[in-house]
């Protein structure tokens, strides 16, 4: 059977993981905090039919070896975190990390998650949680006599608010992480992420403290997910598989010629 046709499918199924991903990206555009998704690929294995420095003959040497090569795969996908756009809200609880860093969100079987999503809400019991009720961490408890409009939080993760009648009191502090690689770290859903051993452990600061970002109260960050690039992104993945989708063709009419030889 014809390597090409091999070749051609495996290019095939690529693109198709490829196209995947950048859907994925683009229904992600207006998802707070998210990433960008890049697919990264691999040539396959090679066929070799002859070694490079193989003998000759007269004591001569090939200078080049003779392989053949047998398609692609992809390797990897590796999230880019950089910094997305900021947006104003005028929403007290929202929370935006400028710089490096996560959010720690303690998860109902009580493992931690991060996130760089902080679009907080206050839940029954007056607690900062995710937009699922998730609880953040460490947990900020605002006072029941304080309106919305009272909430301060700082640049360094200081949380105040001032009760009816009374007088503004610090309620917390809010801290964030940072890993070693983060492009190592398992993407759960909901805009959250989960420690790895390709990822390091957490190193917890407070904000602006030793590398980490600071917060802007009042704002959130946007999708790093940018429509045109995905947009191109997407003419390429469906071009390269209509090529090799060609390839297959054409494969397939040699092997025609070559069954016809014999009439």
């Amino acid at each position: 059977m014809m390597r090409s046709l091999w070749s051609a499918a495996s290019g095939m199924i690529a693109q198709q993981k490829n196209m995947d991903v950048v859907a994925h990206n683009i229904a992600n555009v207006n998802t707070y905090g998210n990433k960008k998704v890049r697919a990264e690929f691999q040539d396959l294995i090679y066929q070799t039919l002859r070694d490079a420095g193989g003998t000759s003959g007269n004591g001569t040497q090939y200078p080049q070896g003779l392989q053949i090569g047998l398609g692609t795969r992809v390797a990897a996908t590796n999230r880019i975190f950089t910094q997305g756009a900021l947006q104003t809200t005028d929403r007290p609880t929202d929370v935006a990390i400028q710089g490096e860093g996560f959010f720690q969100i303690q998860m109902p079987d009580g493992t931690t998650a991060y996130t760089r999503d902080g679009s907080f809400k206050l839940d029954s019991n007056r607690r900062m949680v995710t937009s699922d009720g998730f609880l953040l961490i460490p947990n900020i408890t605002i006072d029941e006599n304080a309106t919305l409009d009272s909430i301060v939080i700082s640049s360094d993760g200081r949380v105040s608010d001032t009760p009816a009648g009374g007088e503004q009191g610090e309620v917390g502090q809010i801290t964030i992480v940072r890993f070693i690689n983060p492009e190592g770290l398992y993407a759960y859903g909901k805009n959250l992420f989960l420690e790895t051993a390709a990822s390091g452990a957490p190193i917890e600061s407070e904000p602006g403290q030793d590398g980490a970002g600071v917060l802007t109260q009042g704002t959130l960050e946007m999708s790093g997910v940018q429509i045109v690039e995905e947009m191109v992104n997407m003419i390429v993945a469906q071009r390269a598989y209509e090529s090799n989708s060609k390839s297959v063709t054409t494969s397939d009419s040699m092997l025609e010629i070559a069954n016809q030889l014999k009439r």
